[in-house]
């Protein structure tokens, strides 16, 4: 048996393998289909402490896995396809490696970006088109760009990015923005934001090696043009990658694993939570790594024996 298995290599896993393996508490790291996380899908972090002139998202994240083996920690190639949480002890069934026992169980495993499955989108993730504008809006400075979205993220982001670009338009495929009041009104306050309703992204426009436009339809006339920009920031939500769980842990209603204020605790004892996967509001690399390293010492403290959480309370 183990003693604490962590599923997923984000900056949220990797931190926790980093803090269990120096504890000596021989954490074995699942890696899952998608190693390192969306930051391997990011071209230059610059907003990571410690990174002067900053560094490629797949270094961060490869130098972060390096550093966690460096103080023992086994890395295992696998997709958990079933989980049993009804014992002392929690099973996982894992694709290719078979079933795994531990005391304790680390769930990192992110939220996905949703994508509008056009041409030329996932071609162009890291070279004008992205899911996080507090990432990525510093590398707009004075350019234009589009937000695709009409919820409160999208006009979130909207402003946010005014910071920067020197126009941002909003593109949603419907007259009316799902925003909360207050949040629209802010958008349409901001003289630099530009308004493009009733229209559907059709393409995403490439020169080959960045972003140029893109392509819309009227959706009252069917009439298609190409907005010339130089970025497309996909603001449509995030999954939780929760679906393995099979409803054995309390999740709010759009899958995120609830957990207990101050702690990474979920109402399964011996189970954490930490990263994307439970964070549905901040969702950096900084952020989630700091939940990481909570996680880590609240499962060293739940197998020493020192949690006195009652784990019947509601989260």
């Amino acid at each position: 048996m183990e003693k604490v298995v962590i599923l997923g290599t984000g900056p949220a896993g990797l931190t926790a393998a980093i803090y269990l393996a120096r504890a000596e508490m021989n954490p074995v790291v699942i890696e899952g289909m998608e190693p390192g996380g969306q930051l391997t899908l990011t071209t230059e972090v610059e907003n990571y402490p410690g990174f002067i002139d900053g560094i490629m998202g797949p270094e961060l994240m490869e130098n972060m896995k390096k550093q966690a083996e460096r103080f023992g920690a086994q890395f295992k190639r696998g997709w958990v396809t079933k989980v049993d949480f009804t014992s002392s002890t929690h099973k996982l069934e894992v694709s290719g490696l078979g079933e795994i026992e531990t005391q304790a169980l680390i769930v990192s495993t992110g939220a996905t970006a949703k994508l509008l499955d056009i041409p030329g989108e996932k071609e162009n993730i890291g070279k004008g088109v992205s899911t996080c504008a507090t990432c990525d809006g510093f590398f707009f400075r004075g350019k234009k760009v589009i937000i695709i979205g009409g919820g409160d993220s999208a006009m979130e982001e909207a402003n946010f990015l005014t910071k920067f670009a020197s126009e941002v338009h909003v593109v949603h495929r419907r007259d009316n923005l799902r925003a909360s009041k207050i949040m629209q009104n802010r958008a349409k306050d901001n003289p630099k934001i530009k308004w493009h309703l009733n229209q559907t992204p059709l393409e995403v426009i490439s020169d080959g090696k960045s972003v140029t436009g893109l392509k819309v339809k009227d959706n009252s006339t069917n009439e298609e043009k190409v907005i010339e920009i130089d970025g497309v920031f996909v603001a449509i939500g995030h999954l939780p990658n929760t679906d393995f769980l099979n409803g054995q842990i309390d999740t709010d209603e759009t899958g995120y694993i609830r957990v207990t204020p101050g702690t990474t605790n979920t109402n399964i004892p011996g189970v954490f939570a930490c990263g994307d996967v439970q964070d549905k509001k901040y969702r950096q690399a900084i952020t989630a790594a700091g939940t990481g390293c909570m996680a880590a010492l609240d499962s060293e403290k739940y197998i020493e024996g020192e949690i006195t959480q009652d784990w019947s309370q509601s989260l």
